[in-house]
């Protein structure tokens, strides 16, 4: 599992530190803020059509290759940056390395969830977990200095170098296959819809995308909230820093604490807590206080992946692991590309308050419809 997370890191971090090169690239070479959102927009273009039959693929076929196809679409799009600097090449890399990407996400989730007997896997999704935040710190952090440094081309170097350490690693000692990989019946057919119809996925999807939709919320809308509110960029900073940390802080902590703790206990609190924040967030002007909801916000929400992923896993069919994960990839896709959209929408028309506040009712009308769950495990 450690080597999973180490591996994560590398390739994560390729990705993170691309998704500001590309931005910063764009407008050096002077793309437009549409142009500059549109490019950005392609990295989950192709997961949101894809992600359930990739995941599907990997049900089938293992991790070991499509890792390695991943890892290789990273370096070889960072590198086409690199050697080709113009802004129709960066629409080709950032599809390229947002589905190289999304294919080695849905195998590192699908390594975490059959290492290990049932119990251990809230643990490997907790340090998985924990390396997609070491990384996406790192990531953006070391792209910026390097742009001032070096320049975007070389940055782009600097980012497939670490997709190509991951590369090379995975070469010379490919993953081996976990005994507990199963696979599905062969020649029956696979429905969503059968997934669905499982009400611990169901409900375990739906609090996926309601908590995915709060994040969303709160990194989109804060700056908007705290320039109506006459804040600086840095007391913005400030805040969403907070909310950052706390995510970090939650998950160093968790894989040491999981195993005393049970998957939907831990996410109705974190529903209910969050909700809490987000309902008193736009009420408050005092900066301190702002920093200091942010962070509680962070607390609640950043142990919640790898209870979900934990909770998606051991109600999964056999061998439809990898599709399951497919399916909640496609929708934090369909979040990440539709909810700014709405936010910014809703905020227009009826301004921030009730866009936070329409949200906490969400997460406590999924937190109400997840007690009976609660209450069986």
């Amino acid at each position: 599992m450690y080597r999973i997370v180490a591996l994560t890191i590398l390739l994560h971090l390729a990705f993170a530190g691309s998704r500001v090169t590309l931005s910063l690239f764009a407008l050096h070479l002077g793309a437009s803020t549409l142009t500059v959102g549109l490019l950005i927009s392609l990295l989950a273009a192709l997961p949101l059509l894809c992600s359930v039959s990739w995941g599907r693929a990997i049900d089938r076929i293992g991790v070991r290759k499509p890792m390695l196809a991943g890892a290789c679409t990273v370096l070889a799009a960072a590198l086409l940056a690199s050697a080709v600097p113009h802004l129709t090449t960066l629409f080709v890399v950032s599809v390229a390395i947002g589905s190289g990407f999304m294919v080695v996400h849905i195998c590192v989730n699908q390594m975490a969830g059959l290492l290990g007997a049932q119990h251990a896997r809230a643990r490997n999704f907790s340090l998985l977990a924990l390396a997609f935040s070491t990384s996406g710190f790192l990531g953006p952090m070391l792209a910026g200095f390097a742009i001032d440094a070096f320049g975007h081309r070389v940055t782009f170097l600097l980012l497939g170098l670490s997709a190509g350490v991951a590369m090379v690693w995975l070469w010379l000692r490919p993953l081996p296959r976990p005994p507990a990989a199963a696979r599905a019946p062969d020649g029956k057919p696979r429905r969503i819809a059968d997934l669905l119809r499982i009400p611990a996925l169901r409900r375990a999807f739906i609090v996926s995308a309601v908590l995915s939709m709060a994040w969303d919320l709160f990194t989109f809308v804060t700056p908007i909230h705290g320039t109506r509110l006459g804040l600086s960029a840095s007391a913005i900073g400030l805040i969403l820093g907070c909310f950052g940390g706390a995510i970090f802080l939650v998950r160093l902590v968790l894989p040491m604490v999981v195993h005393r703790l049970r998957e939907w206990p831990l996410l109705i609190g974190a529903m209910v807590a969050t909700g809490a924040g987000l309902a008193l967030f736009p009420l408050i002007s005092s900066l301190p206080l702002l920093m200091l909801i942010a962070f509680l916000i962070g607390l609640a929400i950043g142990g919640t992946q790898p209870m979900i992923m934990s909770v998606l896993y051991n109600a999964a069919p056999e061998g439809r692991g990898g599709e399951v994960v497919g399916v909640r990839t496609f929708l934090l896709n369909l979040t990440q590309a539709g909810m700014p959209l709405l936010f910014g929408v809703a905020g227009t028309a009826l301004g921030m308050t009730p866009v936070f506040w329409v949200m906490a009712a969400l997460l406590f009308c999924a937190s109400t419809g997840s007690l009976g769950q609660g209450r069986r495990r």
